[in-house]
């Protein structure tokens, strides 16, 4: 019997430890399928780089193509090269609109706004959607023509394939630099170094200027490499990176630090200091300029120091002139609404690139304008995807004295909303570039607004012809700027406008004479623009009759031959740029043949590979 007993604690001890080893087994069988499970959902460990091409173009400020178009359209960034690593012009790549300071020596050009940062010299911008949320570790862009017009590249916290909107949308800045001119024309890949960031993103934005080009910068593709799993400082790394000292500085520089813009703007408690020195002293006016040359955000924090600061900053006097563009990323509805108190002289807004994906929302705008609009002259809203019909409504209701509007790229405004704008009885500038306004709502704009000098209509794919917008007297004005890129315009069509916009507040009559026009338009000839693109039913043998000076013409049309661009430089005296790429009639020995007999102006054909 003593025996037994050892024999029943050996057979415990092994039922206990076959049991054990069935439960780590069981769990060791658990987690594996587990960690196949999750290696199935991604393709490849947390550690490995993936490398990525843009899935989909999600916004831009701007392309060179047409909507209904894919030569030179932003749309050309998705997928893989098309032309890399070959150098020069090729429809199938992505081009902005712009390049040089052509556009800014146009009398259509508006104006710059003051207290903008030296650093914010973006003018155009394009997002892009990658498949899978990464931390970057590099990015690469493949640019076949021009280079160098990037000058910042950010990373946004939302996942635009996420059914869960965010509650808050982060950008952060991986990479930015001033304007720079490249030597050299030909292809590259670019690859800035680009700071780590403490969030995964498959959405990058790249912002461009393109005003040290000598031509049109051209992209083919966009590569984002990234790691799944946060990737940890270098032991070759300082312990501590002096660039994170600077990180807060670089953000608010950049315009795109973690902190709204409204928060800034709050009321702190402000203490009454018994003296500020001979600060206090100044004249009031004198203050005012000194604070006149600072930022808003430098204003907002100057506000909070003490009680006669905050009167000078939060002066409506110093908030006659507002640009909120250079903080695109900070602006929301609380920002606007702590904004009011300050803006209730406001006379130049620009709200460009701000509001998106919930930022600004329909009501925010409304209250906004509801009190600060009264005295509004200029605003400026371009690529503001929030906008609907209501805020076109407040805009002309709340904004009596608007005299310029700027609604390119708000390409989400429904077709039946413009014929608002033509209660805006006292505008001169109108920029409806890539919108969805229809021919009878412009119609009616040209109708009612008889002071409007600038139009811009480039993209307007819904308007499909400008034969019937000089009949009937619905231009009679000097229109000093006609930006257009109507497929149908024919130089019948176009001929007809010109007469129509001829004179100030006179439409020349049918039966008067060519030569009786032409008079009639001679007071007015210096001060006439044409920018016409993409005209391809125009036809150029007529084209001697456009006896209006030009600053700027694009002719990019196959029918165009040498006689008739000889005869165009000779008509229009004060013509500065004639771009003739792609017009299979004008070769380079013709082009260096019109530069020798006409030296004043700049002839720009641009080549392939």
């Amino acid at each position: 019997m003593p025996a037994v007993f050892p024999m029943l604690t050996a057979l415990s001890m092994f039922y206990y430890m076959c049991l054990r080893r069935r439960a780590r087994a069981a769990s060791r069988g658990e987690m594996n399928s587990r960690r196949a499970m999750e290696s199935s959902a991604r393709a490849l460990p947390l550690n490995v780089e993936m490398v990525q091409y843009a899935k989909e173009v999600l916004d831009f400020s701007s392309h060179y193509g047409s909507e209904n178009s894919m030569s030179y359209t932003m749309w050309n960034l998705a997928g893989i090269p098309n032309v890399y690593p070959s150098s020069g012009d090729f429809t199938q790549t992505a081009v902005f609109r712009t390049y040089g300071t052509w556009w800014d020596r146009c009398p259509s050009a508006r104006l710059p706004f003051h207290r903008t940062p030296p650093s914010f010299c973006s003018q155009d911008y394009v997002e892009l959607a990658f498949e899978e949320p990464v931390y970057p570790t590099a990015v690469h862009v493949l640019e076949t023509y021009h280079p160098g017009a990037i000058v910042r590249i950010l990373a946004c916290s939302a996942n635009p394939y996420s059914q869960n909107p965010p509650a808050e949308v982060r950008w952060e800045v991986l990479w930015s630099e001033a304007p720079s001119k490249v030597s050299s024309p030909q292809a590259r890949q670019f690859t800035p170094c680009i700071k780590q960031i403490n969030f995964p993103t498959n959405l990058i934005r790249l912002e461009v200027n393109s005003s040290l080009l000598d031509y049109y910068t051209e992209l083919d593709a966009v590569i984002l490499h990234g790691v799944k799993e946060r990737p940890v400082l270098s032991l070759k790394a300082s312990l501590v990176d002096m660039s994170d000292l600077d990180e807060e500085e670089d953000e608010e520089r950049c315009g795109c630090d973690e902190e709204p813009l409204s928060k800034q703007l709050s009321m702190v408690t402000l203490r009454e200091w018994p003296t500020n020195g001979y600060f206090d002293k100044l004249p009031y006016e004198l203050i005012q300029l000194i604070l006149s040359h600072l930022t808003v955000p430098d204003l907002c924090r100057l506000a909070q120091t003490c009680k006669l600061l905050h009167q000078h900053c939060c002066d409506p006097l110093q908030y006659l002139h507002l640009s909120l563009q250079p903080y695109w990323a900070r602006i929301n509805d609380s920002s606007l609404e702590h904004l009011q108190s300050r803006c209730t002289l406001l006379q130049w807004l620009n709200l460009s690139w701000t509001g998106n994906r919930g930022a600004i929302s329909v009501s925010g705008f409304s209250r906004f304008l509801k009190v600060c609009g009264s005295e509004l002259v200029r605003l400026e809203l371009s690529c503001g995807h929030f906008l609907n019909e209501t805020c076109l409504e407040v805009i002309t209701e709340m904004c009596p004295n608007l005299q310029e509007l700027n609604l390119s790229s708000c390409d989400k405004i429904p077709p039946q909303a413009f014929g608002h704008i033509a209660k805006a009885g006292s505008l001169r500038r109108l920029v409806l570039y890539r919108t969805k306004v229809e021919q009878t709502a412009l119609l009616s704009i040209l109708n009612f607004c008889s002071e409007l000098q600038h139009l811009s209509l480039g993209s307007c794919v819904m308007v499909s012809t400008c034969s019937s917008w000089g009949a009937g007297g619905l231009c009679a004005r000097l229109l000093l700027s006609l930006l257009a890129a109507c497929a149908h315009c024919s130089s019948v069509s176009l001929s007809t406008l010109l007469c129509g916009c001829s004179t100030r507040g006179t439409f020349p009559s049918p039966e008067m004479k060519n030569s009786q026009r032409t008079e009639r338009m001679k007071p007015f000839i210096n001060t006439h623009v044409l920018l016409a693109t993409h005209c391809q039913a125009l036809l150029f043998q007529g084209v001697s009759s456009l006896t209006v000076c030009c600053l700027c013409l694009w002719a990019g049309t196959r029918m165009v031959s040498p006689a008739a661009l000889r005869k165009l430089l000779e008509s229009c005296k004060d013509l500065s740029l004639l771009d003739v790429s792609f017009c299979s009639q004008i070769d380079n020995r013709v082009v260096l043949e019109l530069n020798a007999n006409f030296p004043n102006v700049f002839i720009k054909k641009s080549f392939t590979q």
